[in-house]
């Protein structure tokens, strides 16, 4: 296998030499003379130039002969911002895999969803990132499968199809083939080094996990429908990392009965391909204040029905934190000018909060059109009520999963609790996502995306550009009529026209800079408890409110219905 020609040795073996953390995830080195792969700022001794060749993927440096290094675990880290910023089909194709598309639908389904042949795909994808789908797949659910091995107590059979493997034979064979050690081998290190007592390892994607409050296998009883498996892991990201602000965002935007959140946490239940569950994510100070050009580990909490969407799972939560974004270069550029450099060196590593599901995303847009936040959550919380399917779950306040494009589709525009001209293009826009003529998976082209969604009645440019942002990861989102922004250049002392007009100085990360114009309106999360006070249990009362604490910031005590759109009906 040749590894893509696009990197350039002198530069990957500088960052090298260096052991630069910030090139971590943006390409893999591989030792010719030791047979491992490494990730650019592994502590050993660097190798010398003519024993070293690179490579985009760890699945291309798998696919070469090569295994993993144990001591940098090189795939225990961040993916790759390339792959939103170009959102090319190697970026499409490897959000998909990452989902599961390829355990779920196989190659075919892949390359059906991105509009290529098998064969095609296949050419593609070994050119750009020097593996085809099935090995980029199998590298994805190595790198899921040894975090489940070596810091959880889940059964070796139940990591196996977890990870996405079809069989335990093929598990087994590819963990040997990938880290040069079986499962249980793995297993033995991992509690050695403490993963079992949940220290974990500083470069490690898991945490400290296990399977509570049901069957170990994960499987969901008809009598007890709370029995969830519980998997802890934690999600790599780089930093600087403003975990307060993303917190304030979510915990400002629940919608009753499929969010909540308390001090530091935030939780939702989940819609899975196999089944249900729930993921919650605890969002510590500390990680606001580790230094820039690190990676710091977000912990995250699966509770699910069925195993084998604990991948799918794992993605939806990096997608939320926006865990891919290399915050340096996005702040590099953004605080060169007046407008925006005194808001990103106030709030260093802010990030595009991400979605767990497509459709709802587009959905929850179109009822926010021309009302405040506030209101929008009241009235997306009527629609889940009515319309979404319930479920029981051990956290209080998660009782229901958001309501299926299909469930909407179906519904009455008379009698949904909006305008009727929104209730019409709600369920227009549901129909489009239930008949698959419009799809927010990330495996379309955004461009095509855009055009569809404009294509149907009461959307229009802000409601098209916003689902870009938030659904597909588009890292170049800017919205020129937004109220929100208008007025947060004026509260900052600018001109809203002159510099809206000028707003291409920001790209490629006009989104970043969208986010930053919004947090200056946004209300701030309550603070986290201390460590020695946090309880493992979850109160009512911490679960059902909104964490927004308005006299926290008086500066920023508007109630955000600044921000509501010029979308026509």
């Amino acid at each position: 296998m040749t590894p893509p020609s696009d990197l350039d040795p002198a530069s990957c073996y500088g960052a090298v030499k260096s052991r630069d953390r910030r090139f971590d995830g943006m390409f893999w080195t591989a030792v010719r003379t030791t047979g491992i792969y490494c990730r650019p700022s592994c502590p050993a001794r660097t190798p010398a130039p003519g024993n070293v060749t690179f490579h985009r993927s760890a699945a291309s440096a798998q696919a070469a002969g090569y295994r993993a290094c144990k001591r940098c675990l090189p795939d225990a880290v961040p993916g790759s911002p390339q792959w939103d910023v170009a959102a090319d089909v190697a970026g499409r194709a490897m959000r998909l895999i990452s989902d599961g598309v390829v355990d779920r639908e196989g190659v075919e389904g892949l390359a059906a969803r991105l509009g290529y042949t098998p064969r095609h795909l296949t050419r593609l994808l070994t050119a750009e990132l020097g593996a085809g789908p099935l090995a980029l797949a199998r590298a994805r659910r190595a790198q899921t499968a040894r975090v489940l091995v070596e810091t959880t107590d889940l059964g070796l059979a139940d990591v196996a199809f977890a990870a996405g493997f079809s069989s335990v034979r093929q598990f087994n064979d590819t963990v040997r083939a990938v880290y040069a050690a079986t499962p249980s081998q793995l297993r033995g290190a991992g509690r050695r080094a403490g993963g079992a007592s949940g220290a974990g390892r500083a470069g490690d994607v898991g945490g400290a996990g296990g399977v509570e409050s049901g069957d170990p296998s994960g499987s969901q009883g008809a009598d007890d429908p709370v029995a969830l498996a519980v998997v802890g892991l934690r999600l790599a990201v780089r930093t600087p990392f403003a975990g307060q602000a993303l917190l304030a965002f979510l915990a400002y935007h629940l919608v009753p009965g499929v969010e909540v959140s308390g001090p530091g946490w935030y939780a939702r239940t989940l819609d899975l391909p196999h089944g249900h569950g729930t993921l919650r994510l605890d969002l510590d100070p500390a990680l606001d204040a580790a230094p820039a050009g690190e990676t710091v580990l977000v912990p995250v909490t699966l509770a699910l029905s069925d195993l084998r969407d604990t991948t799918a799972a794992l993605e939806r939560a990096r997608r939320l934190v926006d865990a891919d974004c290399d915050p340096l270069p996005v702040a590099e550029h953004l605080a060169e000018g007046p407008v925006l450099g005194p808001l990103v060196r106030a709030t260093p590593g802010l990030r595009v909060p991400g979605q767990v599901d497509g459709p709802e995303t587009a959905i929850r847009t179109v009822i926010g059109q021309q009302v405040s936040v506030t209101g929008a959550r009241t009235v997306t919380g009527r629609v889940v009520a009515e319309h979404g399917r319930v479920v029981r779950t051990s956290t209080p306040g998660l009782t229901h999963l958001f309501p299926s494009s299909a469930a909407l589709a179906a519904a009455d525009p008379e009698t949904l609790p909006m305008p009727r001209a929104r209730g019409r293009a709600l369920v227009a826009l549901a129909g489009a996502l239930a008949s698959g003529h419009l799809a927010l998976d990330r495996g379309t082209a955004r461009a095509e995306v855009w055009k569809a969604m404009v294509a149907l009645p009461g959307i229009g440019p802000w409601t098209a550009d916003y689902v870009a942002m938030r659904a597909l990861g588009d890292p170049d989102v800017f919205l020129p009529t937004d109220l929100g922004v208008r007025n947060a250049l004026r509260r900052l002392g600018h001109d809203p026209v002159a510099t809206i007009e000028a707003a291409d100085r920001w790209r490629p990360w006009r989104s970043y800079a969208l986010m930053y114009l919004w947090d200056t309106l946004m209300p701030p999360a309550a603070p986290a408890p201390p460590a020695d006070a946090r309880a493992g249990a979850v109160t009512t009362s911490q679960a059902v409110s909104p964490a927004v604490s308005p006299a926290a910031r008086p500066a920023r005590s508007t109630t955000l219905s600044d921000t509501t759109t010029t979308e026509e009906p």
